[in-house]
């Protein structure tokens, strides 16, 4: 069993398994293919936003094994890309990290957590922006910054979620993006973007956007400017199509967009089971002009029901049909054409800044932003104390220690996470872990039934049923 000590013990470093991406307008690009970036990602939350506690001792990326179980399941599925929401600075993250980078899994990384003192508020921003608020999110920075997997940060979620919280937050969103984007140009070796996850609420979506990507007095360098631009929509429910989810409303709202766009959330699950035809669109023509990709929430079964597994309290897990369906849809995808597109090389400029870009009577469109809180600007030019610091490691063993269930309740044999080589991004068929010599790559044409089994191929062994209770905590 892959054992936390070791790997702290192991401190050889390796070479990154994915190329750290870089911002050219609104695109993510590949500096070494020069090709455009499509984020094919899961949301990874295990035991939800309620189940962040920093006097436990752990966060989704603190558990060396169970990292290696879930890396291990999504790169089965073709996933490039996690985003984990609730982290703790003071832990370490350095198994998990080099796990899911050798998995070809870039990581979005939230600042922010649910606690009060650790996140914005949404009413009164001015009551939760203050230096021990960011000192703890510059401490996020430090403690992701020199994995080359980190692909971004989000310095703010949905805190514009209703029509009445456009009031106060708009300055003090562009002022907290501003402090985190000046602590990383000051203190990371790389420049890491910096932007927003963004509820979709219709009446204002177009407002905040505007107003995070435009440029105060025309400068495109204003560090107050969103890098990207996450959107957690759930308006493709059941067998929708392009027009009838409004999606294309989205593409048509967003179209001339100078920052990569892309859902930090979708997978509505209003009429389950969960069909996911959202995939073919979010990666198809219509679509991949505007939209950088998306992430599916998510991953692990929570009280809402939008998982993909289900994973108990002895930290075994249970694939879920919405995996498998999942599964499919990704199969269908060329990710060879994809993922090999060119930037587009007249890619808009970003607006100058003005009340016209502000079609809300009600939202603050003042670009007049709020100071520093006392003590920050020290806390950028010298460096929060004491510093997290996370580096790539060796891992000793890449084989998965717990038991993995599939949907039928058969165990789904040698699981592992496959390395890739340097400069791999994952993708369909990486991870043939489990499979017989006999089974054919998942990423290639397949018939209705075997895009319903997509994913691992199993060698099952024994049928094993189970009274295990669901959505227990693992940990």
């Amino acid at each position: 069993m892959l054992l936390t000590s070791a790997l702290v013990a192991l401190g050889a470093t390796l070479a990154a398994a994915v190329t750290p991406l870089e911002l050219r307008g609104n695109a993510f690009v590949n500096p070494d293919t020069g090709n455009k970036f499509q984020i094919v990602g899961i949301d990874y939350q295990i035991n939800g936003s309620a189940g962040y506690n920093p006097e436990h001792g752990y966060d989704p990326l603190s558990i060396p094994e169970v990292c290696l179980r879930d890396a291990a399941l999504m790169q089965a599925l073709g996933v490039n890309a996690i985003r984990v929401y609730n982290l703790n600075p003071d832990l370490n993250h350095d198994a998990c990290a080099s796990i899911f980078n050798a998995a070809g899994m870039y990581m979005l990384l939230d600042v922010n957590s649910p606690l009060v003192g650790e996140s914005l508020s949404a009413f009164e921003p001015w009551t939760s922006y203050y230096a021990s608020y960011l000192n703890r999110t510059f401490a996020i920075v430090e403690a992701f910054k020199n994995y080359p997997n980190t692909l971004l940060f989000f310095s703010a979620n949905e805190v514009i979620d209703n029509p009445e919280t456009v009031k106060h937050v708009p300055p003090y969103l562009r002022a907290l993006t501003r402090d985190v984007k000046s602590y990383v140009a000051k203190h990371s070796d790389r420049k890491i973007p910096v932007g927003y996850s963004a509820a979709d609420v219709r009446n204002v979506l177009f407002d905040t956007w505007n107003y995070l990507q435009c440029a105060i007095d025309g400068d495109e360098d204003d560090i107050s400017r969103v890098d990207l631009f996450g959107l957690n929509s759930y308006s493709w429910c059941g067998d929708s199509d392009f027009e009838r989810s409004t999606f294309d409303d989205l593409v048509d709202g967003l179209h001339n967009t100078s920052v990569p766009v892309f859902f930090s959330e979708y997978g509505c699950n209003e009429s389950p089971p969960r069909l996911f035809t959202e995939v073919a669109s979010i990666y198809g023509p219509n679509m991949t002009d505007v939209f950088s990709g998306g992430l599916v929430y998510e991953y692990s079964q929570e009280d809402h029901n939008y998982g993909l597994v289900e994973v108990f309290n002895n930290k075994s897990a249970h694939l879920l049909q919405d995996y498998r369906t999942l599964a499919g849809q990704f199969a269908k995808l060329d990710f060879k054409e994809l993922q090999g597109a060119s930037p587009d090389r007249s890619m808009p400029k970003p607006p100058t800044c003005s009340r016209s870009l502000i079609r809300t009577s009600t939202f603050n469109s003042n670009f007049t932003l709020p100071d520093m809180p006392p003590g920050v600007k020290e806390l950028i030019d010298d460096g929060i104390s004491p510093k997290p610091s996370g580096r790539i490691i060796d891992i000793s063993d890449w084989d998965v220690p717990y038991t993995v269930y599939d949907t039928n309740w058969e165990i789904i044999e040698d699981l592992a996470v496959q390395p890739l080589d340097d400069g791999e991004v994952n993708r369909p068929g990486t991870n043939t872990a489990g499979s017989s010599d006999s089974d054919s790559d998942s990423s290639s044409d397949s018939s209705d039934e075997d895009d319903e089994n997509a994913g691992f191929s199993l060698r099952p062994a024994l049928a094993i049923a189970l009274g295990l209770p669901a959505a227990l905590l693992f940990w």
